[in-house]
């Protein structure tokens, strides 16, 4: 008798990408019966979103009962927090950048409660991702948290925030290129699991941005399919039970570097520029990443904070050490010396890395 196996995922059940949809915010959360609710805000972002906000949820009747800032993330303070919070609440929402919405979506996940996430700039796939970035006994890890149970998306809160978050989100989205390699090679050699549907959405993801042909970073179509893009990452990730589809190479490289630097530069902006590094590794699109990274401009914006070079060829030796048993290009000995030969020969990377 044959036995078919069917996994059970979990999508958000709201799903907004668009202008103005801070409005529409109290709109969404009354009609899914969400009339009292916990506000996470990130630093600063209040001041410049709060009134549009207060205002959606004055319209329609749903109360703040409790109202953080959020200005850092260990993940103590989160479990702390979260037992304050009444327990009448229906819904935290988390509105600004990623440690807002990282320990927001943590504390949901602590109280079984809906999240939902409003992101004011895409600098990485986290908004829409089942994970969160905490600080765990002081140092950055990835904990197992729960999808959004919303997510509301206004391009024009994206189109105010600074242009080092977008090309970040420009770095992170490109870097599934590198991942899903890395996830291919490491099932083909029976070192993990795949998942083909996971691996379509992740892939689809970066050829819809790469193909559209406008790539002004601040208009409203190049923001929709940035953000849409990186919100199907995060859905690609709860459909592989794992963040393989979004990481590999590329992200053992940056985290390694956030360890050995005193300087470190936004997550997706290390990551795209460990993309350009691992696609030449792989032999694997390397002239569409080129391309797109240059295209874009973000070659250009990163050669005015450039990285450490000594620090950053150190992390690509100690990246292999980064995780346990996760086996990507650079799990080839051979391929440390090949990149290292790039950094420091490659036009790019000399401009880039000083």
């Amino acid at each position: 008798m044959i036995k078919f196996h069917q996994k059970q995922i979990f999508i958000p059940s709201i799903l907004k990408i668009g202008n103005g949809e801070l409005s529409n915010l109290g709109q969404y959360l009354k009609e899914e019966s969400f009339m009292n609710v916990a506000c996470f805000f990130s630093a600063g972002i209040e001041e410049i979103f709060g009134e549009k906000i207060f205002k959606s949820l004055d319209s329609t009747e749903i109360k703040i009962l409790h109202k953080d800032t959020i200005e850092e993330i260990h993940i103590e303070n989160i479990i702390h927090t979260a037992f304050r919070i009444p327990k009448n609440v229906d819904a935290l929402v988390g509105i600004g950048g990623g440690k807002a919405l990282d320990y927001s979506k943590y504390c949901a996940f602590v109280l079984d409660l809906p999240f939902i996430s409003i992101p004011t700039s895409t600098s990485n796939d986290g908004f829409c991702s089942p994970n969160s970035s905490l600080l765990v006994e002081n140092k950055r890890k990835s904990v197992k948290a729960k999808i959004p149970y919303g997510v509301i998306v206004d391009i024009e809160a994206l189109q105010t925030s600074p242009e080092s978050c977008i090309y970040s989100g420009i770095g992170d989205l490109i870097s599934k290129v590198t991942a899903g390699f890395d996830w291919q090679e490491a099932s083909r050699l029976g070192k993990d699991g795949f998942n083909d549907f996971s691996y379509l959405i992740a892939n689809n993801t970066v050829a819809d941005i790469v193909n559209y042909q406008n790539l002004d970073i601040k208009s409203t179509e190049f923001l929709y399919h940035l953000a849409n893009s990186l919100l199907m990452n995060g859905i690609s990730m709860e459909i592989a039970g794992s963040s393989r589809p979004a990481s590999g190479s590329e992200h053992l490289i940056s985290h390694a570097y956030d360890e050995v630097t005193k300087k470190q530069s936004m997550h997706g902006i290390q990551v795209g520029i460990a993309t350009y590094i691992c696609s030449y590794l792989q032999n694997n699109q390397f002239e569409v990443v080129k391309n797109f990274l240059e295209t874009t401009g973000f070659f250009d914006y990163v050669s005015k904070y450039p990285l450490n070079k000594s620090e950053f060829i150190e992390a690509v030796k100690t990246a292999p050490t980064i995780k346990e048993n996760f086996y990507t290009v650079l799990s080839d000995s051979g391929n440390i010396e090949k990149a290292i030969n790039f950094v420091n020969t490659d036009e790019i990377m000399i401009r880039i890395c000083k």
